[in-house]
């Protein structure tokens, strides 16, 4: 049917029902959605790994002070190094002179309090063994560090006659490193079994080869299990 005239002569409007159809017919297409890209490839292994990085380089600065000069005056070419290492002082000193050394910090300058004796195994230098003292003066708020280089077998002087404490902290380094104290009133294990077989911080040999015997026959497991 053709399109009705107005009365002036212009088409008509179109009904709702033919706008709505018009409308769904011109409407453009949705857009297709695009396919998932496909990961990018991993990259190969280099054929040369990258050599590992060197260990990091203790740098320290001067220790200087009220301790210092006494220790200085008092003891002389017996201490070979006065250092701090991030806030924390150290000195080092020859083995005969660290009992002295640790007598006189406690009597003169308030370095009562024995916080622990350790040790550090270097297998592959002559003087294999770090031996550490670390002191604490609570008039101060200070703590040091005393430390001397042993070889394997020496038998550092025992400082319990200047701290009580010692007794047990060195039969700890005696269990652990094997270094024996002498003068000690009791050396023997603390707490390693007394028939165990080597000293478990020593580096003669990994954590899995430590006295696999002792552990078979006592635990009835295999070491490391």
């Amino acid at each position: 049917m053709a399109d009705e005239q107005k009365p002036d002569g212009s088409a008509a409007a179109p009904s709702p029902g033919d706008e709505a159809a018009s409308s769904k017919t011109n409407q453009p297409a949705s857009p297709a959605v695009p396919a998932a890209k496909p990961a990018p490839p991993k990259p190969a292994a280099p054929a040369h790994p990258a050599p590992p990085k060197p260990p990091a380089v203790m740098v320290t600065t001067p220790w200087e002070g009220e301790v210092v000069d006494l220790l200085r005056d008092r003891f002389g070419a017996a201490i070979t190094e006065f250092s701090t290492y991030l806030g924390q002082s150290f000195l080092i000193a020859r083995p005969d002179a660290v009992i002295p050394i640790i007598e006189t910090l406690k009597l003169e300058l308030d370095f009562d309090y024995l916080v622990d004796i350790t040790a550090v195994d270097y297998p592959k230098r002559p003087e294999r063994f770090d031996l550490v003292y670390i002191l604490y003066s609570f008039a101060h708020n200070q703590r040091i560090r005393v430390k001397a280089m042993i070889a394997d077998g020496f038998s550092p002087a025992t400082a319990v006659p200047v701290h009580l404490a010692a007794n047990w902290l060195e039969r700890e380094v005696f269990d652990m490193f094997g270094i024996q104290f002498a003068g000690h009133p009791d050396m023997r294990r603390i707490l390693m079994p007394e028939e165990w077989q080597g000293y478990p911080l020593r580096k003669d040999y990994g954590i899995l080869q430590q006295d696999d015997t002792w552990v078979r026959e006592n635990l009835s497991i295999e070491s490391g299990q």
